[in-house]
């Protein structure tokens, strides 16, 4: 029995390998928007987390100014979580 073995069974193998290779590609892409949507949810589960343990008391203006203090602090870092992922898209 001649061309026994695995030849036929997958068809050409070069055009499974360009498959196997798209296929790989996906998945990156995949992984990579999992990610991204992940930092990002990150990110604003930090600030809203950070926000909800101020103790915000005092006037109005006093009040503005303790979540802007705490938004000082907490922005940047979400903004850097953004940012990377942002660019893990890219």
């Amino acid at each position: 029995m001649e061309g026994s073995g695995f030849e036929g069974l997958f068809g050409d193998p070069d055009e499974l390998q360009r498959r196997l290779g798209e296929f790989a590609e996906q998945m990156q892409r995949a992984q990579g928007l999992a990610w991204a949507d992940n930092a990002i949810k990150l990110a604003v589960d930090l600030t809203v987390a950070a926000m909800n343990r101020v103790n915000i008391q005092g006037t109005t203006e006093e009040q503005s100014e303790q979540l802007r203090r705490v938004m000082a602090i907490v922005f940047p870092e979400a903004v850097t979580l953004v940012r990377e992922a942002r660019q893990g898209l890219q």
